[in-house]
């Protein structure tokens, strides 16, 4: 059975959304959620990058983080997907209860459920690449080789 998610006030599987409330320390600073570290990673190093960090809710991260006035880091394209598998890992790292949801799928897989993301969900054709779910499966195998 494949499991479909994509609000954070979901239950049980919210907490697989980069919007959920589950904040972690990463790179020496503290992140309210996934969706604060992701996109100011494209801005890594700038002032920029720390407004994007300390933005009142997810949601105005990742409009900062699309602010297409501000340059892209160079590699950005390169090192997104290590970006995104870095803030998953240490989001269900840091919070058992969230880990234990995510443990709880055994092997199946996982979609974001969005029809406006061909790369991190399945899109608008049902076809996209799901990068975000195929991120969450390979920290779950992660996870389950370290015994947490």
């Amino acid at each position: 059975m494949t499991i479909y998610f994509y609000g954070a006030d979901e239950v049980p599987y919210g907490c697989f959304s980069n919007f959920s409330a589950h904040g972690f320390d990463l790179d020496g600073s503290w992140w309210p959620t996934s969706e604060h570290y992701f996109p100011a990673q494209k801005f890594a190093g700038t002032r920029h990058a720390d407004l994007v960090r300390r933005a009142r809710t997810p949601l105005r991260a990742a409009e900062l983080g699309r602010d297409a006035s501000r340059p892209l880091r160079r590699d950005w394209e390169r090192v997104k997907d290590d970006v995104m598998r870095r803030a998953v890992a240490a989001k269900f790292r840091t919070h058992a209860d969230i880990r234990e949801i995510l443990l709880s799928t055994g092997d199946e897989e996982i979609v974001e459920d969005t029809t406006t993301d061909h790369y991190w969900g399945r899109g608008r054709t049902g076809n996209g690449k799901n990068m975000l779910g195929k991120t969450l499966m390979r920290t779950r195998s992660r996870l389950l080789v370290e015994g947490r």
